[in-house]
């Protein structure tokens, strides 16, 4: 089993939250793939972050329902391909496969290795290319250029818990770099806002989740205050961004929002521009 204490560890985290909601009695969504990633040490290492931070379940869980409603949606309009940035262990391409869609998964080998022996071994077949690879450093589309990936096909992007780890030129070099392959697509992901990372909410339980992270050595480092800057400074328009917080109301209606992270934390959508 990977060693949960880095960001490639969190995967196993992330992977054990988004699980809980199989058990919910109206869940937000169904994730029967999930449960084969998971053991007694992520379950361990999952108990230890909520515990500190018990509001990082929901978070997870939400977003999770919203990322899946906007791939459903892209489904729908007809797009063909989609891109999971910085992929971890999500399990879209199997839940959410289609005939004629193209899933692409980046992230490092082990990861990605780890996770096609589980899909061997339970014999799921899935038209998944994985792509093993660090999307920064190597960059985004000279590893998606081997693979196949057709820069004239519709196409979207999920970049989900990724852009706090990153620094701010990473991130704006990623939506650049989207900007001037792809002809027409889209991509969601999620942010934090710039006062999470500075520590200045003024709220203890937030500061005590990131210093939770960077003792893991999977530090937040990156938040955003300006989402319609970034917007335009990649050339891209906004679709959709929501606070996690109105996601909270809108999915759980009468429940009282529990922590002022989701006022913090939010998700967006954005198009190449005309798309």
């Amino acid at each position: 089993m990977t060693l949960i204490r880095n960001v490639t560890g969190t995967a196993f985290v992330v992977a054990e939250f988004r699980a809980e909601e199989n058990e919910a009695s109206c869940p937000l969504y169904r994730d029967p793939i999930v449960p084969l990633f998971l053991d007694e040490e992520t379950e361990k290492a999952a108990a230890r972050i909520s515990a500190s931070f018990p509001p990082i379940k929901k978070m997870i869980r939400l977003r999770t329902r919203y990322l899946d409603d906007q791939l459903d949606e892209r489904l729908s309009l007809g797009y063909q391909q989609i891109v999971v940035i910085g992929a971890g262990l999500d399990t879209r391409a199997v839940r959410k496969s289609a005939p004629s869609v193209d899933y692409f998964e980046i992230d490092d080998e082990i990861t990605l290795e780890f996770k096609k022996a589980k899909f061997d071994r339970n014999r799921i077949d899935t038209k998944v290319r994985f792509i093993p690879g660090n999307y920064v450093s190597n960059g985004l589309f000279e590893l998606l250029k081997k693979s196949d990936f057709d820069t004239g096909h519709l196409t979207h992007f999920i970049w989900e818990g990724n852009t706090m780890y990153l620094t701010e030129a990473a991130v704006d070099e990623v939506l650049a770099d989207i900007a001037r392959h792809v002809r027409q697509f889209t991509i969601s992901f999620d942010y934090v806002s710039e006062d999470v990372i500075l520590r200045t909410t003024g709220d203890p339980e937030i500061t005590s989740v990131v210093d939770r992270f960077g003792a893991m050595g999977a530090p937040w480092i990156y938040g955003i205050s300006d989402i319609r800057g970034l917007a335009e400074k990649a050339a891209m328009s906004i679709s959709e961004n929501v606070k996690v917080a109105d996601l909270y109301r809108a999915y759980w209606p009468g429940q009282p929002v529990d922590s002022a992270i989701y006022d913090h934390y939010s998700i967006c959508t954005l198009a190449s521009v005309g798309s």
